[in-house]
């Protein structure tokens, strides 16, 4: 398309989306790469939550999560989920949606390794979504499994990754007047060439 050059230019997606995080990296304070998860429950009820998105692969998105969790469950269920990513600093927004599969293997450990360890530690105790009395208790808890767990625990088989696999991604900049400049890249299935279409505002 002539007219998508500048911060548009190119024909893969995700190329575009980790230059354009490359920048976030340097202008937003907090977070860069936080993403607000949507999915839905058995009831088809939707939901949303804040995660780190971790990972720009070629043809995916990867977070990582305790599969014991509320999203976690939603994820399995739907098999299916969508994100948007925003950045006030740079007025630009990512939005995806797509196909979810897990990533429980040698690269959920790698990345699980580079946490720090309270964050390692934290994984171990948290159950995460279920009722909790008080933050003694979870602290309580911390305290039991580094005793159990020793200074370098494993990645817990109750937490690991996710990848999204879009079928849908929208790239949009803020422009003069609310005349926003706003691209989708569709394909009908994973691996399958992209179309590309400007949108209104």
């Amino acid at each position: 398309m002539s007219d998508r050059e500048g911060i548009f230019a190119g024909d893969q997606p995700f190329d575009i989306v980790r230059r354009w995080m490359a920048e976030a990296e340097t202008e937003e304070l907090n977070d860069p790469n936080a993403i607000a998860l949507a999915t839905v429950d058995d009831d088809g009820l939707p939901n949303a939550r804040m995660v780190l998105l971790k990972e720009v692969e070629d043809d995916a998105f990867v977070f990582y999560t305790n599969y014991e969790s509320a999203k976690a469950r939603e994820l399995d269920g739907a098999g299916k989920a969508a994100f948007v990513m925003h950045w006030k600093s740079l007025r630009r927004q990512v939005r995806a949606r797509g196909l979810i599969t897990r990533e429980d293997g040698p690269q959920a450990d790698a990345y699980y390794t580079s946490r720090s360890i309270k964050s390692r530690l934290g994984a171990w105790a948290s159950r995460q979504s279920r009722p909790l009395d008080s933050r003694a208790t979870l602290m309580a808890e911390v305290a039991k499994v580094t005793l159990a767990q020793g200074p370098s625990p494993a990645r817990p088989p109750f937490w690991g990754g996710y990848r999204l696999v879009p079928v849908e991604i929208e790239l949009w900049a803020d422009g003069a007047f609310r005349l926003h400049d706003r691209f989708v890249w569709r394909r009908v299935s994973a691996g399958a060439p992209w179309t590309i279409q400007r949108l209104n505002p």
